[in-house]
C-alpha cells in the first residue's frame, strides 16, 4: 500500500520523529518515555512521537521500552508479569510509567509512531487505538512479523503500518528479497542506516533502495539518527523520516535545510 492513501502522512516531508519523547535532548535526559517527555517534545513542535508499548498482566497497555522496569525505574520485575497497579507506582525521575491512552488523550493533535514489544500488548494495543478512535494517527510497528501481521489482522486495512525488523540484513544482498518487502502492505520501511554482518558495517540505506520505495509510493524513515552531519547525509539521499533522540539536533538541521514545520495552532492544540 502507499503512504498517500493514509492521513498519518498527510504532513510535509521530512517527517521528524520523537524517538522515546527525545531521550537525548537535554531536558529529558533521565526521563525517556514518560508524558512529561513527550510533551517536551511537543513543546518544541514536534508533532510526530515514537513510542514503543508493553502490556501489564493485567491487559493495560504502557509506553515503555524495556520488557522489565529495572533499567529506567526505582521497581523491578517483568511487565509482563506485573499488574498494572504495581506498575504505576514504578518512577522515572519522579514521573510515572504512562498508559498509551494517556498519551493519546493528553496530545490529541499528536501521531504516534508505535512499536509493539511483545506478543501479550498485540490485542490490548489494538483495543485502545480502537476505543480511542486513533487509526488515523498512528502508524504501527515491531520487529516480530507474526505481531505485525496480528495486528494488522485485528485493525485492518486503515491501520498504517511499517516494515522492519526481520530481514533487513538481506536487503543489501538480495534483490528479489526487496522486492517482496517493498510488496507487503507497510507504507512505510523503518530501518537503521546500516546493519552489522560478520563483523562489518553495511551500508542499508542506498539511492538505489530509496528510488524503489518512492516507486512503489512507500516512505523510508531511519532510526535512530542524533549526529547533524548523518542527518544532512540521509535527508540528502532522499528519505522520507527521521527517528532522533535528538531532537534539538533534527530541529536545528531540518530549520537550517528550510524544512522545519511549524505546527498549526488550531482547537485540538493543547494548551499549557
Amino acid at each position: 500500500m502507499k503512504a498517500e492513501q493514509f492521513p498519518y502522512f498527510d504532513a510535509p516531508r521530512p517527517l521528524a520523529l520523537a524517538h522515546r519523547g527525545g531521550a537525548a535532548y537535554a531536558p529529558n535526559h533521565g526521563r525517556e518515555n514518560t508524558l512529561a517527555a513527550f510533551r517536551t517534545a511537543y513543546d518544541l513542535g514536534y508533532r510526530y512521537l515514537e513510542t514503543d508499548v508493553h502490556a501489564t498482566l493485567d491487559g493495560q497497555v504502557v509506553a515503555f521500552h524495556d520488557a522489565r522496569l529495572d533499567r529506567v525505574t526505582d521497581r523491578r520485575g517483568a511487565i509482563a508479569d506485573l499488574p498494572w497497579d504495581y506498575v504505576q507506582q514504578a518512577r522515572i525521575a519522579g514521573e510515572s510509567v504512562p498508559l498509551l491512552t494517556e498519551l493519546l488523550e493528553e496530545l490529541p493533535d499528536a501521531r504516534f509512531n508505535i512499536d509493539i514489544k511483545s506478543p501479550g500488548a498485540v490485542v490490548p494495543t489494538a483495543q485502545v487505538l480502537l476505543q480511542a478512535g486513533a487509526l488515523h494517527r498512528v502508524c504501527v510497528g515491531s520487529f516480530s512479523q507474526r505481531r505485525l501481521r496480528h495486528v494488522r489482522e485485528l485493525l485492518g486495512p486503515r491501520l498504517a503500518t511499517a516494515a522492519g525488523g526481520a530481514g533487513v540484513a538481506s536487503l543489501r544482498f538480495l534483490p528479489r528479497l526487496v522486492t517482496q518487502w517493498l510488496s507487503t502492505p507497510a507504507p512505510v520501511l523503518q530501518i537503521p542506516r546500516t546493519y552489522t554482518l560478520a563483523g562489518r558495517s553495511v551500508e542499508l540505506v542506498t539511492p538505489a533502495l530509496v528510488e524503489a520505495a518512492h516507486r512503489r509510493g512507500k516512505h523510508i524513515h531511519v532510526w535512530t539518527i542524533d549526529d547533524a552531519q548523518e542527518m544532512h547525509e540521509l535527508l540528502d539521499l532522499g528519505v522520507d523520516g527521521l527517528v532522533s533522540d535528538a531532537i534539538d539536533t533534527l530541529r536545528s538541521v531540518l530549520v537550517e535545510r528550510g524544512a522545519w514545520q511549524e505546527p498549526p495552532r488550531g482547537p485540538d492544540t493543547v494548551e499549557r
